[in-house]
């Protein structure tokens, strides 16, 4: 490297450690605010959102709009119904989306965004709620504010202290804020999370039960008691599984046949054809009932340190056979 590509890297990672230093303490500054009057109008914000009956309506200009699409998409995924209009296409239509029964979130630095400003008026006799965030308490939004959050910071990261920077890490942090604290407020779950991500890996691990996974009918293996260790062979190589569930007439589970079994078999016997199955089996193996979430069939073999389970009922009736690879390809791993 030269002379002047060295500098410039300097120079540029300088910068670097600046730009992540005014943002860092342009949050903790919005932590070290949320007390006393602060956090009561956190508080207020939180019960008005709480209440709403409608939709999260998030909106905002320029950057302020990309965190404001961020934001609604928070709300969303996190058991707040809610959607992102543009101020502008607002005025042009779009205003007949927000209701009576709506709160209205608005972001904008200065609070004096023409777009936004021209539009509050018309939401606010609608009915619904405004909850603003901005750098300004005394701007024209904040004064129209149900709730209005101060989000302002010292400065921009950027040298010129011109592009929003620091302020719209602090508009972000603080939209998530609020969403954070609302999922709590309604007790949102694990288990609702994953309903809004059906495609994500906690989706699987959340929504997946082992009858969504389980091989069952013609594809479990199964064998009777009175067959030969040779039937049990067959059905092994058959459903290849590595296994297979022995069964009674009344298709009870009372044990397994596995391919470590046969090796045991061989290793102490050397011929196994006059072997009955009830003598060469493993009795009482491990099962798992079918409505049992897929992730807990993960764990129990994990836990067991085996490769396969059982499918049964409460009655202990085969229902049906998984192993690793069923979970695999099922994404539950």
């Amino acid at each position: 490297m030269t002379k002047q590509t060295t500098a410039q890297s300097q120079r540029a990672i300088e910068l670097a450690r600046e730009t992540l230093t005014i943002e860092g303490e342009a949050v903790l500054t919005l932590q070290k605010n949320l007390t006393a009057a602060n956090a009561e109008i956190f508080a207020h914000d939180i019960e008005i959102l709480l209440a709403c009956k409608g939709r999260i309506v998030v909106s905002g200009i320029g950057k302020s709009g990309h965190i404001g699409r961020k934001v609604a998409a928070t709300f969303a995924s996190t058991g707040s119904p809610a959607f992102f209009v543009h101020p502008a296409e607002a005025s042009h239509g779009d205003l007949g989306m927000v209701t009576q029964h709506d709160v209205f979130v608005a972001f904008s630095n200065s609070g004096e965004t023409s777009e936004l400003t021209a539009i509050v008026p018309i939401i606010k006799r609608t009915g619904a709620k405004l909850i603003a965030l901005t750098g300004n308490p005394q701007s024209t939004l904040a004064e129209l504010a149900d709730a209005h959050i101060n989000v302002s910071v010292e400065k921009e990261a950027c040298p010129l202290n011109l592009a929003p920077t620091a302020s719209t890490t602090a508009a972000l942090a603080m939209g998530d804020a609020l969403a954070v604290a609302l999922l709590d407020a309604r007790g949102f779950k694990p288990e609702d999370f994953a309903r809004s991500h059906p495609g994500g890996s906690l989706g699987r691990k959340l929504l997946t039960h082992v009858k969504d996974v389980m091989r069952c009918g013609a594809e479990a293996p199964q064998t009777n008691i009175n067959a030969s260790i040779t039937d049990a062979l067959l059905e092994i190589t058959a459903k290849r599984m590595g296994m297979t569930v022995v069964i009674d007439d009344d298709e009870k589970v009372l044990g397994i046949f596995t391919d470590g079994d046969l090796r045991r078999l061989i290793e102490k016997n050397g011929q196994f054809q006059q072997v009955s199955l009830s003598d060469a089996m493993t009795a009482n193996p491990r099962t798992i009932s079918p409505d049992l979430l897929a992730a807990e069939a993960v764990e129990m073999m994990e836990r067991h340190r085996i490769n396969q389970l059982v499918v049964v009922d409460q009655q202990g009736r085969l229902q049906g056979a998984l192993n690793l690879h069923d979970l695999f390809a099922a994404q539950v791993i």
